[in-house]
């Protein structure tokens, strides 16, 4: 499982990192949010992937889950939509303002 977890981890970081190297703001917004959800997956998967329910009756010793990598990937979502709202506002203003979405076209880099 953890081999597969590791797979998906990379091919999200891949497509991550794909989305963020590219021209377009709208890219670049969900190639980070991209990379955010396979930092979540890296970090659950770190956290050990166990089987058992937490342990709600007394004397009985059965595997359960860390709840600390379930409280972190938790704020790690409301942290992560939060910057993607951030950032969604911030391309419709300099779409708005300016009229592009192109990066090198913000920059001033004329088309030579």
């Amino acid at each position: 499982m953890e081999t597969l977890m590791a797979i998906i981890i990379g091919i999200l970081f891949t497509i991550g990192v794909y989305l963020v190297l590219s021209k377009s703001l709208l890219r670049i917004i969900l190639g980070i949010s991209v990379i955010a959800h396979g930092t979540n997956l890296l970090i659950l998967t770190m956290g050990g992937l166990k089987t058992g329910g937490p342990p709600l009756l007394e004397g009985i010793s059965l595997s359960f889950t860390d709840p600390l990598p379930q409280a972190l990937i938790l704020t790690a979502i409301v942290i992560n939509f939060a910057l993607t709202a951030f950032l969604l506002v911030l391309a419709y203003r300099s779409y708005a303002v300016l009229g592009t979405e192109n990066t090198e076209k913000l920059r001033g880099i004329n088309d030579e």
